[in-house]
């Protein structure tokens, strides 16, 4: 039972107890009055009935007359006048009384006066004894009245005292579910604070939760911006700050081979007579020029069109960009801004030369770097700041325009064109964890089942991936449904669909349909799309959470400077991207940056897996690191094999 109701039936009880006693009490005091007042009357009458007979000289029939009228006169019960040896000169009684209250009250409180009684004499000679007792109806009435008073009085003081007690138990209930609410938020692994009660008991509370929650907040930022060092050592070019040669390389290599890996277009860039500027200007000017060339490379491929910038050597830079943008146009405004900012540090009219090609899943690295860089020759054997493209065939005789995408897409959605494959997360020992399940479509009948980085990066620009997780749910859940044995599925939600509302609402609600199979439901996000669209992230977490899902984000650590955002969403599990784990067995950089990562989540009670693992050696790394799983490759040879895991 709830503290709450506790208090409330420890109100009533109260309010009761102190009704029912003072009912009790006031029908005691009532009736004993009452029963004084006719002991008085009935001794009253008899002494004055007594003393009017014996000055009128009484015999036997004057004693009768006036026993008569008197009793006529409706006001006793009881008039009985007895002689000295005992015998009955005159009685008169009434029969049973006509109450002015219910007999089963009568009988429960009977009232029960003193007769009076009073000696008859004519002269010094005793004539008899007179009895009398009052009628007694109209204080059985007065009684009874006296109840309903005394009930009414005290039902108004106790709904005055309830409607009191529900503002003091209202005023004490909202900061007292602060407190519940956040002490839920930190066992679900969201460190909240809350504004301090003004109860001062409750005060306490708060301000000793709040003071864990601030320790444990100012903990994890420090130890996340020690790993964000960490990291940028191991991953990033310590002149410009953007990715290095090693991670850059991992990053295209996990881009060109994940799952859910889309067109995009590769950009090789090199600035020119670098050289000749350190030789002329000296070296802090060549540092001087290429830091403002990278802060002009890193803001063309910002964060929020996906892309990767990096610094390969000296002179050469590279960007990846996703799908979505017009490649050629924006390496020509990419020019324009490198001629700008070389132009004091550089003599002559060639300052870059880009080369750029598109690729499509699959694409083979080497392959794509050949035919890049070639171009990127082409471009500086002009001898002037030059873009040359290097066309790369896809190879793809499938949907071309976005209008056909969209047809395809929905014409998939429609007929159920749709399925998902099943690949294992294997836990630290080796035993099956859950299934991670892409979708896979079918864009025409008869034709091939696309992987999700053919038609997800298009269905995001064309707003329909809300039907399509949709579609991955139902189809989950129904996987779920038909194989109890299976410990967990996880599927994966786009970021466009996190952000809309209507999906959210739907998704709940065909999670409530299916709680059973819900709780054995593994949801993750991408990192990029989970801080991108934070606010509705949080909310459908909060609503996830509720449905018993396990939420997760995918492609993790890119952004792990902004971790500090996510102490709210009551996550469940990290998956670190595979270009983190790319030779993690030679890589101490990175082999820091992710034990101290595992650490730093395993604190706030979160799992932390692996993507991508390729090799053996790898896998084991991992386990050293503190990892609770991994998939990738590795683990599904080793299941395929039947190697010991």
């Amino acid at each position: 039972m709830s503290m709450y109701r506790q208090f409330w039936l420890a109100i009533i009880t109260c309010m009761l107890l102190a009704f029912g006693g003072s009912l009790i009490a006031s029908m005691l005091s009532a009736r004993a009055y009452l029963e004084s007042q006719l002991s008085i009357k009935n001794s009253d009458n008899a002494a004055a009935l007594a003393l009017s007979m014996s000055q009128s000289n009484p015999d036997a029939v004057m004693i009768e007359l006036t026993v008569a009228a008197l009793f006529d006169s409706g006001h006793y019960e009881l008039v009985r006048v007895v002689d000295p040896e005992g015998r009955t000169i005159a009685e008169r009684a009434s029969g049973p009384l006509d109450l002015d209250a219910p007999e089963w009250f009568a009988r429960w409180l009977p009232i029960r006066a003193v007769p009076g009684q009073a000696q008859i004499s004519k002269g010094w000679q005793q004539v008899g004894t007179l009895t009398l007792i009052s009628d007694s109806r109209l204080a059985y009435g007065a009684l009874w009245d006296n109840v309903w008073q005394t009930t009414g009085a005290l039902a108004l003081a106790s709904l005055v005292g309830g409607f009191l007690g529900s503002i003091i138990l209202g005023r004490l209930k909202a900061p007292l579910q602060a407190v519940i609410d956040q002490a839920t938020a930190i066992s679900e692994r969201r460190f909240v604070t809350i504004a301090e009660p003004t109860v001062p008991e409750l005060r306490r509370l708060a301000l000793a939760m709040n003071s864990t929650v601030g320790r444990l907040r100012t903990i994890f930022e420090e130890e996340a911006a020690r790993l964000e060092i960490l990291r940028r050592e191991a991953n990033c070019d310590p002149l410009t700050g953007l990715a290095n040669r090693g991670h850059f390389m991992a990053r295209l290599r996990q881009t060109l081979d994940a799952e859910d890996a889309g067109e995009g277009t590769l950009l090789l860039i090199r600035l020119a007579d670098l050289a000749g500027i350190n030789r002329r200007l000296g070296r802090a000017a060549t540092d001087a020029f290429l830091r403002q060339a990278a802060e002009v490379i890193g803001t063309f491929a910002n964060p929020d069109s996906q892309g990767i910038a990096a610094r390969l050597n000296g002179a050469d830079f590279a960007i990846v960009l996703a799908a979505g943008r017009d490649a050629h146009a924006a390496a020509h405004v990419l020019l324009a801004a490198l001629i700008e900012a070389g132009k004091p540090y550089v003599e002559g009219e060639t300052i870059v030369s880009i080369g750029l090609g598109g690729y499509c899943r699959p694409t083979d690295l080497e392959t794509l770097l050949a035919r890049v860089d070639a171009a990127l020759a082409a471009a500086e054997a002009e001898g002037v700041n030059a873009i040359r493209e290097a066309v790369i065939a896809a190879g793809d005789h499938g949907p071309r325009t976005a209008e056909q995408w969209a047809q395809a897409i929905t014409r998939a959605v429609d007929r159920e064109w749709l399925r998902l494959v099943s690949f294992p997360v294997v836990d630290a020992a080796g035993g099956l964890s859950h299934r991670e399940c892409p979708l896979r479509l079918l864009a025409e009948e008869n034709g091939e089942w696309l992987a999700a980085g053919r038609f997800l990066p298009l269905a995001e620009r064309l707003r329909l991936t809300p039907a399509l997780d949709l579609a991955a749910v139902a189809l989950g859940l129904q996987e779920l449904t038909a194989r109890p044995d299976l410990p967990g599925l996880a599927v994966n939600l786009s970021a466009s669909s996190v952000a809309n509302a209507s999906f959210r609402q739907r998704l709940l609600g065909m999670l409530g349909a299916h709680a059973s199979e819900a709780r054995r439901l593994w949801l993750e996000v991408a990192e990029n799309g989970a801080l991108r669209h934070l606010a509705a992230f949080r909310e459908l977490s909060r609503g996830l959470k509720a449905a018993g899902c396990r939420i997760g984000l995918e492609h993790f650590g890119h952004q792990f400077s902004q971790i500090g955002l996510l102490h709210d969403l009551g996550l469940d599990y990290l998956k670190v991207d595979a270009s983190f784990i790319r030779g993690l067995d030679s890589n101490r950089g990175n082999a820091a940056f992710l034990e101290g990562l595992s650490g730093i989540a395993h604190g706030i009670g979160l799992q932390v897996l692996a993507e991508g693992v390729e090799t053996r050696a790898e896998w084991l790394a991992l386990v050293e690191l503190g990892f609770d799983g991994v998939t990738g490759p590795a683990v599904s040879l080793s299941r395929t094999n039947g190697t010991p895991e």
